[in-house]
């Protein structure tokens, strides 16, 4: 909606004023701007409800009558609408008897759309407008998200609440998720069918993605719904007389669970005496009894008791439980090893609850005997179940996940082999499946951070897989001959992609031999590549991890198996803070990596398999730039506040949630003043996170994509995109994420191939999927607006390039105010649209801003602040100025000098510009000269001419 009217070419407005600086001064007027319709919404009728002589009786069903309307429409006029199983009519009927004879307007359509349009001229006029404009959207516009995002945007003043008697009824018929016509979804049944689909073929793998896709967004839908119902109290639990912190719930056919903190006093206040054990909580919820014969002989009813551990111990139910448990549903069902199954869930956390949603396991609600425990435990490694079928599943999936098979003993000292987390539980259900549940440690636990409250505090799987690749790589280039080059692997290319491209095109500009080589060669070439990928891949693969070192469990095997297993998990924590850290600071200083607000940093630490727990380092190491100093400090502040917050709206009673937040706010952001809190706009939203699944397929064409992008290969990024773009769009529909990120590298092609008005079609999609799927305050939007900006310029449409300019100016201040080197960057764009444009006053003002911004946030030293010096000089050399254009050309070369070296290609540039304004500048100089020696030549020989004249006088 937004994107449509700041990107349309049919009307342009007024270029916006953009020449002040001060983007921020008038926050709350943009913002009604920004988030306001572009129009107003059109009315077609004045109200149309279910009439309260619904259902029809007996006698008219059958001569069939289904429901009956009433309807007021814009003319005032009101009419009781009968709708049949051939036609809709208007009846007779005026008062509180149903005449179900038809009026005398005798209007009988076979629609209720056509019956209108005869009974209202208004409808008729207002009904074609909303069509038009339907029409005349972008198709993307009439597409809703299936994962609609939750923006801080709101509307203020807040806008009048007015009569809807339909809302009312939507409202009162409320079903937390649950379908009110016909039987439940069994939720499990249709995500496990799906998952059995064949794949054989790729068009059966994106009807099998499309359908677990939908699934899966169906499901977390649901059990958003339902968490809310659960919450609210609206849904009683199937376990009342239990703590209310430990109450269970099964709402369609989806199973919910709070997940909370083991918190010793609160517990114990919810507690109904002193003698009830805190049951340990499966995620699952089910309490599960083990089979006989699996467990050596132990009684089954054990295990379906209480777990009595102490509450300090108890941390299976904590928030970090859950987020693991979460993140090891992901990894299996990537791994889709068949004959494996794990249960669709997601978390929702909404007014300081946490809770977890599971579909139902089969037969555990009817107390089947034969979903029993096959594997794993269900007491914290004091009884461990084995079965060899199940184990065959799970080592296959170890063996995808780098998890080592390993001996664990019990506490009858039985020696198991586990290919996973002891606490996990293998179950079969009554569908006959094998389901692996409770995956809260399926990578190794953090060496750096072993004491016995961080039981939970576990390594990122992101980070697993780079260090298996960095091994990987170090042991091939151990084995190789010294001297014989080494091609690296596609999926370490893949890493880093911004020094490749430079690097490759290069060789290319220097390198012709390489178009060269003969097609023997070619093939000799690439099978030799291949051979050694495949090498590569076997060395990662050959590289695991155990699961269990570092924790309470009794671990079998040698005291040197064991020791060696500590020393890799060691290593790993180790090559994270020796390696990976001080990579992603020297990414965050010279902004190869730029967050914008918390969100886009949270995704950066994890994309490069950091936890947040070590976003105190990053802050230490980042001290030196007020923006990533101040964004970290904003973070740890934030989600330090967060639990104060969280506790604060759990016990909190529900008249008093928009006093307590507003209070609270004020606490932390203002002045706590005296009198009542203002609640107007306050709203309470929910969060959540799933296992919702992404289609491997094109994520790996998009990473192919940006390889063959960075080499330059135009025409063949272009088509991996392509692809991907078609089989995510098969899959997920257009609004996804996805979706717009391959809109935007297409864009991107496009506009290095020099077509530009197809980067702005692609670029016009990626914007509308932003603003569906992220919100108007996510930074990628504003990103977004930005690139559109560009591509418009390129079309010399600088005024709707300043609009779309001006957008993003204002979404970057709102994700990150207006110190951060993105805006100073979007003002040196802003720059060169106005010195294009002839304004070049507005160009310098903006440049020297741009140069402040960047001299205070990354000092007079960094790159960027060359790149202002440089952009100043070239407009200067516009004006004429070429003495300060070979100033700010000597300051961008002293800076790429100090930090890039004398023979880096963009100082050599650098030396270049500085040759040609000092040129300039000296013919300049030379024809002043000039210019002064022909006018002194001038005014002599005008004086002799008025001597000659005075003396004729």
């Amino acid at each position: 909606m937004h994107a449509e009217r700041f990107t349309s070419e049919s009307d342009k407005p007024n270029v916006p004023e953009l020449d002040c600086l001060g983007f921020m001064e008038d926050v709350p007027a943009s913002l009604r701007k920004l988030i306001s319709s572009p129009t107003e919404e059109i009315k077609c009728v004045e109200s149309i409800v279910f009439s309260s002589f619904n259902p029809p009786p007996s006698h008219r069903r059958l001569v069939g009558d289904l429901i009956y309307l009433d309807v007021v429409t814009l003319e005032g006029n009101k009419y009781c609408i009968t709708g049949t199983t051939k036609a809709f009519y208007v009846n007779s009927s005026g008062g509180n008897i149903l005449d179900p004879r038809p009026s005398k307007s005798g209007f009988e359509t076979a629609t209720l759309i056509g019956l209108l349009q005869k009974l209202s001229s208004k409808f008729k006029k207002a009904f074609r407008e909303v069509t038009e404009k339907k029409a005349s959207a972008h198709p993307f516009e009439n597409v809703h998200s299936l994962l609609p995002p939750h923006s801080w945007l709101r509307p203020y003043p807040v806008p009048d609440h007015k009569r809807d008697a339909a809302r009312a009824e939507e409202a009162l018929t409320i079903s937390y998720g649950s379908e009110l016509i016909g039987m439940q979804r069994d939720w499990n049944e249709e995500l496990q069918s799906c998952r059995e689909f064949p794949h054989a073929t790729p068009q059966e793998r994106i009807l099998r993605d499309r359908a677990l896709y939908k699934v899966s967004s169906d499901f977390v839908d649901a059990a958003l719904n339902g968490a809310i119902g659960v919450i609210s109290r609206c849904i009683p639990p199937i376990n009342p007389t239990d703590p209310e912190c430990l109450h269970m719930y099964v709402h369609n056919n989806i199973f919910f669970s709070f997940a909370v903190d083991a918190d010793i006093e609160q517990l114990s206040k919810k507690r109904p005496s002193s003698n009830v054990s805190v049951t340990e909580k499966m995620p699952s919820s089910e309490k599960v009894p083990c089979k006989e014969g699996t467990c050596d002989g132990e009684h089954s009813a054990e295990l379906n008791c209480c777990n009595e551990a102490p509450l300090l111990e108890n941390e299976q139910a904590t928030y970090a439980s859950a987020n693991n448990d979460l993140k090891g549903t992901k990894l299996y069902q990537e791994a889709d090893v068949p004959g494996l199954y794990n249960l669709a869930m997601a978390i929702i956390d909404y007014r300081g609850h946490r809770v977890v949603a599971q579909s139902v396991l089969p037969g555990i609600l009817q107390g089947d005997k034969s979903d029993a425990l096959l594997y794993g435990s269900v007491d914290n490694g004091k009884k461990i179940c084995w079965n060899e079928d199940f184990h065959a599943k799970v080592l296959e999936a170890a063996k995808l996940l780098h998890i080592k098979e390993h001996d664990v003993i019990d506490a009858s000292e039985n020696v198991f082999k586990l290919a996973a987390p002891v606490e996990c539980k293998g179950i079969v259900g009554s569908d006959n499946r094998h389901y692996l549940l409770d995956l809260m440690r399926v990578t190794p636990r953090d060496a750096n951070y072993t004491g016995p409250e961080s039981r939970f505090c576990v390594l990122r799987p992101e980070l697993i897989t780079s260090f298996c690749q960095a091994e990987s790589q170090s042991k091939r280039k151990t084995k190789t001959d010294e001297g014989t080059d080494i091609v690296p692997d596609p999926c370490d290319v893949s890493v880093d992609t911004s020094k490749t491209g430079g690097e490759l095109s290069h060789g290319e500009e220097n390198g012709a031999s390489t178009s060269e080589k003969t097609v023997a060669e070619q093939q000799d070439t690439t099978a030799d590549s291949a051979a050694r990928s495949s090498e590569s891949s076997k060395l990662c693969d050959e590289i695991t991890f155990n699961p269990n070192v570092f924790t309470d469990f009794k671990l079998g095997g040698t005291q040197e198996e064991i020791a060696a297993d500590e020393e890799n998990v060691k290593k790993v924590s180790s090559y994270l803070v020796d390696v990976v850290l001080p990579k992603f600071i020297a990414d965050l200083c010279a902004l190869e990596v730029s967050p914008m607000d918390g969100q886009t940093l949270t995704e950066a630490l994890h994309s490069h398999g950091v936890n947040v727990r070590y976003i105190g380092r990053i802050a230490n190491g980042v001290k030196h730039l007020p923006h990533l100093w101040n964004l970290c400090l904003n973070e740890i502040t934030v989600r330090s506040a967060k639990h104060i917050l969280k506790d604060i709206l759990r016990d909190i009673e529900d008249h008093d949630i928009g006093a307590a937040v507003s209070h609270f706010l004020n606490c932390l952001f203002g002045n706590v003043t005296g009198g009542k809190a203002s609640t107007n706009n306050v709203n309470a939203k929910n969060q959540k996170k799933h296992s919702v699944p992404v289609c491997s397929e094109a994520k790996t064409l998009v990473e192919m994509g940006k390889v063959q992008l960075a080499e330059g290969m135009l025409s063949e990024s272009y088509t991996f995109f392509s692809e991907a773009f078609s089989i995510l769009q098969q899959v997920t529909g257009p609004m996804h994420r996805e979706v717009a990120n391959c809109c935007r590298y297409l864009a991107m092609v496009l506009y290095h191939a020099g077509d530009m008005a197809g980067a702005i079609m692609q670029q016009h999609k990626e914007l509308i999927i932003n603003e569906r799927c992220l919100g108007l305050d996510h930074p990628d939007t504003a990103h977004s607006y930005g690139n559109m900006a560009l591509f418009y310029h390129g079309l010399n449409q600088t005024e709707l390039a300043l609009q779309n300019m001006g957008r993003a100016l204002l979404l970057l201040g709102l994700s990150s105010g207006p110190d951060h080197p993105d805006v100073a960057a979007t003002f040196i764009n802003v720059a060169m649209m106005y010195q294009d444009m002839g304004k070049m006053d507005t160009a310098l003002r903006y440049l020297q801003d741009a140069l402040k911004k960047n001299e205070r946030l990354l000092g007079p030293e960094h790159i960027q602040t060359a790149v202002c010096y440089h952009a100043l000089a070239i407009a200067c050399n516009s004006m004429g100025l070429f003495k300060l254009s070979q100033q700010h050309e000597k300051k961008t070369y002293d800076i790429l000098v100090k930090q890039l070296g004398e023979d880096d290609s963009r100082t050599k540039d650098s030396q270049n510009w500085m040759k040609t304004f000092e040129m300039r500048e000296v013919q300049k100089t030379a024809q002043k000269q000039k210019g002064q020696a022909v006018d002194a030549a001038n005014t002599k020989k005008a004086i002799d001419l008025l001597k000659v004249s005075y003396l004729q006088l």
